[in-house]
């Protein structure tokens, strides 16, 4: 019990976006920390991508998946209801067709006040949730890459669906604009966290274009928080495929000149088949992480027997509970 109570006092701070954070803040909600999530503004495909280019707004994806992850399991109806997705596939970026309901709450809310913090904390006091959620940027930023054959990529979308032409793969992303305007309260916040996590989700998609906002870089760094690196389950196909945790690692330190976090919580559980169709592979751990060495490596089963490219949400809470 006393451990629950302490971590209801942590000051816990999530970076990153899409399924894997959605997974991770779902896990941790149940021991009540003070939840602070910053999710990235560089998505810009599917339903999210379709009313940023629409309506000139930042994309609301993922601050829905957000929100739809710190509903309480009490009420499962309205969560299916806020990520329920319209059948179709319109190329027409105003029709209902693919757009998840949610993004179409938080898009009326932003045209309603004119701005996204108040549609957030609408939203937010409509479903019951109380964390702090902020985008990465407080402006739209566009996503580019190089490859390691030189070419290079200008959109999210491009990298997420590997539409930049394997085998080659990715040497660095970065934001356009370089340095783009960030909310001083979620600076603030990573500052006075008591953890702070990044992951799992996509590296290239999802990590690092919330860890090389150059703020947020500098307050990571700066901070004395305790701060962990959870490993992904699996490789993504194209975008890291055959990547080791040494790897992760020298992306990171790549893109940030060093690598912040102190610990790496990674599942060593590959028992489970993951389906051929998916073209997933469990993600090896190094035993020699050569100048890596003070890094402390937790390893342990946290995988998702039903759909094993994924975390377990719960598993990987009860891990991080242990070690914060």
């Amino acid at each position: 019990m006393s451990a629950l109570i302490n971590l209801a006092k942590k000051k816990i701070v999530c970076l990153g976006g899409g399924i894997g954070t959605s997974n991770l803040i779902s896990g941790l909600k149940h021991y009540n920390p003070r939840l602070t999530v910053v999710t990235s503004m560089a998505d810009d495909g599917g339903s999210s991508g379709r009313l940023r280019k629409a309506y000139g707004i930042m994309p609301p994806g993922d601050l829905i998946s957000c929100i739809a992850a710190l509903i309480s399991d009490d009420n499962k109806e309205l969560r299916s209801l806020l990520t329920y997705r319209f059948p179709g596939n319109s190329r027409d970026n105003k029709t209902i067709d693919g757009h998840k309901l949610g993004n179409l709450i938080m898009l009326a809310e932003i045209l309603r006040t004119k701005d996204i913090y108040k549609a957030l904390e609408v939203v937010k006091k409509m479903f019951g949730v109380t964390a702090d959620i902020f985008p990465a940027t407080d402006e739209r930023v566009h996503l580019g890459a190089m490859t390691k054959d030189g070419r290079q990529i200008h959109s999210e979308t491009t990298l997420d669906l590997a539409l930049y032409g394997e085998p080659h793969g990715l040497d660095k992303v970065y934001l356009r604009p370089k340095n783009p305007r960030v909310n001083k309260k979620m600076i603030e916040n990573i500052l006075d966290a008591d953890v702070i996590i990044s992951g799992p989700g996509d590296l290239y998609t999802n990590q690092l274009p919330v860890l090389i906002v150059p703020q947020i870089r500098e307050a990571i760094i700066k901070s004395k928080a305790k701060k962990i690196f959870i490993l992904n389950v699996a490789n993504k196909p194209f975008e890291t495929k055959g990547f080791t945790l040494k790897h992760f690692i020298e992306a990171i330190v790549e893109h940030l000149g060093v690598f912040p976090f102190d610990t790496i919580i990674a599942n060593n559980n590959h028992s489970h088949l993951i389906p051929a169709k998916y073209k997933y592979s469990y993600i090896k751990i190094d035993k020699d992480l050569d100048d890596h060495t003070l890094i402390n490596v937790i390893q342990g089963d946290l995988v998702n027997e039903d759909f094993p490219i994924y975390h377990n949400s719960q598993k990987l809470a009860e891990v991080l509970m242990k070690e914060i």
